[in-house]
């Protein structure tokens, strides 16, 4: 694979971390029922997490050479996941979310396969990394409900 098919699966990567920070922000935001207050603060963790990794991907996309997406037209275009309903009860802001950790998983996944078959060693480690992070997010809000 060419580096332009790595450039190009990192910013779905961006499109879709960036979206799942305002989804995770949003519910934040709008999460009611009894259990407000361990859902806001894990939403509150989770999303906090996603701010730096959007920068972190983003300056990625910038080592490579090309300008990172940065409006929500680009990332509306880009990300494979679903926008959030904040009128959702809380166990299905729960349930969403752990269900786009799979999604950007498989963003990630697809993104670590072009940086190996491009031998972009530090590109497959960031996405190990990024994936390591969405297991675990899977896992805690899992564990929620």
């Amino acid at each position: 694979m060419e580096e332009n098919n790595v450039i190009a699966s990192l910013k779905v990567v961006l499109a879709d971390t960036y979206s799942l920070y305002l989804k995770t922000q949003n519910y934040h935001w709008n999460v009611e029922g009894v259990h407000f207050k361990s859902l806001h603060a894990l939403f509150e963790d989770q999303y906090t997490e996603l701010a730096t990794a959007v920068d972190d991907i983003a300056e990625m996309i910038r080592a490579l050479g090309e300008k990172a997406p940065g409006t929500f037209a680009d990332f509306s275009n880009l990300t494979t996941l679903e926008s959030a309903d904040g009128n959702a009860a809380d166990s299905q802001m729960v349930q969403d979310l752990a269900a786009d950790q799979d999604k950007l998983q498989a963003t990630l996944k697809r993104a670590h396969d072009a940086a190996q078959a491009n031998d972009d060693d530090i590109v497959v480690d960031a996405m190990i990394q990024r994936m390591s992070v969405h297991r675990k997010n899977k896992w805690m809000l899992k564990s929620s409900l």
